[in-house]
């Protein structure tokens, strides 16, 4: 029998971070190797990091990135390890991966699917490789095989699907398994989206079934370079059994998962497998030394179910959201966040996310490693640490009430968070006097109604940016994803800051978390803003102001928007599609709004802060969604409504 220990790393790198990202995978090699790990599997473009955007262009980034390959290479004594870099052949960038055994480098082999939708733009920077290809190139003046390889160490084959390669119907997987593969490797820099974590344990245990292998995923940690959020997950499965799967999100540097395999045990699997036809157009390479000896215990019968309960929507929010503001915070040398606490829904999701940030990363990382990873942030001892970290700030005007003064009030005070109550009335009273005196007329609700609204939430911005310069930190903006598909939002107001982690995210979403943070995380304040009925509160409390009057409910919101813009539905269809949720009239007034206020308000859309990607569908254009800034507004579209029947 032939046992191996096999594991995955994930790791948290930044896009040309040379020293940092060296460092970590350096020390997720060593730690392996502590482990007595026989091969290690690490992320996609581990060295350079993923995000690094048209920078792959730049000529420095590439020697940059072979030059810590070697020094990588240098420590990887008694192991063999997988590691990720873009690499430049005949004038063309590859997404590449390298193996490594006893400080030798082996070759390369270079992804053949590139990842070209929704966020991803690996078509721009990369050529995918033809499979056909094998060839030879050159590092620091020595040549190593380059290609669709399958290697062998020690009598054990290992092949390679790079991420993307793996989520297409025609894989490299087919081939290694008439090449008689004993190991697939699988190097990912897969983003999160909600119920992601499902499909992938789907994805890595039908692989290790149908090409009767071992299967190593392992993928990126953490938010690596602003947007897009990775989960950190590693699964490694053997002829349809899930053999070890790690905790996702985790505030750690990097992880370390493995098991131990039993190689005979694959190829007894294997014999079992109809009409195979083995591939004689093999590429293969031969490793230079054998894999260690050790002893292993292993019964794949008696392994324990890995297989998971999957998280709620409502915990992946949470686990991805205060991993990803942690990054964020570091990574932009931002010492805490300042946030606009209006007492309403999204201002509190924000709150409490900041507050449980701290509250995670200190518990997982202990107080040395959690201030160690923040020393940047100079923090005093004689103040209590979320409120060096955290500010918040209530700004009234006359229209605001007394019921999310107290709102925020008691959220901040049971977050423990510094707080101030400001009243900007004044402020106010000033611009309506400039205006109305150069204008030659008194401002009235009846007339002006957008315009009153809108000073009241720009008056807001100047102050509050004014606290987060003061604390080098990082202002949130509230704006969530059903407000930005009907730019239902003040620009230059309540979309001021540096970052949206709500963009994202719906409203009728949000309101459903809140609850279930109020009893799953034990913050009773929550209560305050849970009993309330979402309000801009900007006009006057006699006019008694909800967000849904103004708009629309929520859960239709969110319909339609599905369907017009995630399905690429004309109005009508959008109507067929949803019709019986209200009478016909009011849909179609629904839908009328909706496709119009999306059109219009393009502009706020490309101007939104930065948000994070939490599903497979956003409204991003930068990322994902994009929509003509100027355009007919669906005006015949929405004249066909009047006909409908």
């Amino acid at each position: 029998m032939k046992f191996l220990k096999i594991a995955g790393s994930c790791v948290n790198q930044t896009p040309l971070d040379w020293s940092g990202n060296t460092r970590r995978l350096i020390q997720a090699i060593q730690e392996a190797r502590n482990q007595d790990v026989d091969i290690l599997c690490l992320p996609e473009l581990a060295i350079s990091g993923y995000g690094c955007e048209d920078t792959f262009f730049s000529h420095f980034l590439i020697e940059q990135a072979e030059r810590e390959l070697l020094k990588i290479a240098s420590v990887c004594n008694n192991i063999v390890v997988s590691v990720g870099l873009p690499i430049v052949h005949e004038n063309c960038l590859f997404n590449a991966v390298c193996l490594i055994q006893n400080c030798q480098i082996l070759g390369f082999v270079a992804k053949q699917d590139l990842a070209g939708d929704g966020i991803h733009y690996e078509p721009r920077w990369f050529k995918p490789w033809d499979a056909n290809i094998v060839t030879k190139h050159q590092i620091a003046g020595d040549s190593y095989p380059l290609g669709d390889l399958v290697f062998e160490i020690d009598g054990v084959r290992i092949g390679f699907e790079i991420c993307e390669d793996a989520w297409n119907g025609v894989r490299p997987a087919q081939k290694h398994y008439l090449n008689n593969v004993d190991i697939i490797l699988n190097p990912s820099a897969s983003h999160f989206a909600f119920g992601k974590t499902a499909i992938r344990e789907k994805l890595v245990t039908e692989a290790s079934r149908s090409y009767c292998c071992t299967y190593v995923y392992s993928n990126l940690l953490g938010n690596e370079s602003g947007r897009v959020i990775y989960d950190g997950e590693i699964l490694i499965s053997q002829n349809g059994s899930l053999l070890a799967r790690n905790n996702r999100f985790s505030f750690q540097e990097f992880q370390i998962l493995s098991t131990v395999v039993d190689v005979i045990g694959i190829r007894k699997f294997r014999k079992k497998s109809f009409n195979f036809k083995p591939n004689l157009n093999i590429s293969l390479i031969q490793g230079n030394a054998p894999l260690e000896s050790k002893k292993y215990r292993f019964d794949i019968n008696n392994q324990k179910d890995y297989s998971v309960s999957f998280e709620t929507k409502e915990e992946e929010f949470y686990r991805a959201e205060i991993l990803a503001l942690f990054d964020y915070m570091r990574k932009s040398y931002s010492r805490g966040y300042v946030l606009s606490l209006s007492g309403g829904a999204d201002s509190s999701v924000c709150a409490v996310l900041i507050a449980k940030m701290i509250e995670e990363a200190r518990k997982e990382l202990g107080d040395a490693v959690f201030f160690e990873r923040i020393k940047y942030c100079r923090l005093a001892t004689d103040k209590p640490l979320i409120q060096q970290l955290f500010l918040c700030v209530y700004q009234a005007t006359q229209n605001s009430s007394d019921q999310t003064l107290q709102s925020a009030y008691e959220l901040a005070s049971g977050l423990e968070a510094e707080f101030y109550n400001w009243s900007i009335q004044p402020q106010l009273d000033n611009y309506h006097k400039m205006v109305e005196d150069s204008y030659g007329r008194k401002l009235n609700w009846k007339d002006d109604d957008i315009t009153l609204q809108n000073i009241q939430a720009r008056v807001r911005a100047p102050g509050i940016w004014m606290m987060a310069n003061l604390r080098s930190a990082l202002l949130l903006a509230t704006s969530n994803r059903s407000e930005a598909a009907v730019g239902y939002a003040t620009m230059d107001g309540d979309t001021c800051g540096g970052l949206a982690p709500l963009g994202g995210i719906d409203k009728a979403f949000l309101i459903q978390w809140l609850k279930w943070a109020e009893e799953s995380l034990k913050i009773p304040q929550l209560h305050y803003v849970n009993s309330l009925q979402p309000t801009a509160e900007l006009r006057p409390a006699e006019m008694t102001q909800t967000d849904e009057s103004d708009l629309m409910p929520y859960p239709i919101l969110n319909l339609i928007e599905r369907h017009a813009i995630r399905d690429y539905k004309s109005p009508a269809e959008v109507f067929y599609a949803l019709r019986g949720i209200t009478n016909d009239n009011t849909l179609k007034n629904y839908i009328r709004k909706f496709f119009t206020l999306w059109a219009r308000n393009q502009w706020k859309r490309e101007r939104y802060a930065p948000s994070f990607h939490l599903d497979d569908k956003n409204l991003d254009p930068k990322t994902w969604c994009r929509f003509p800034i100027l355009s007919s507004s669906f005006v015949e579209e929405l004249n066909t409504l009047d006909n409908l029947i």
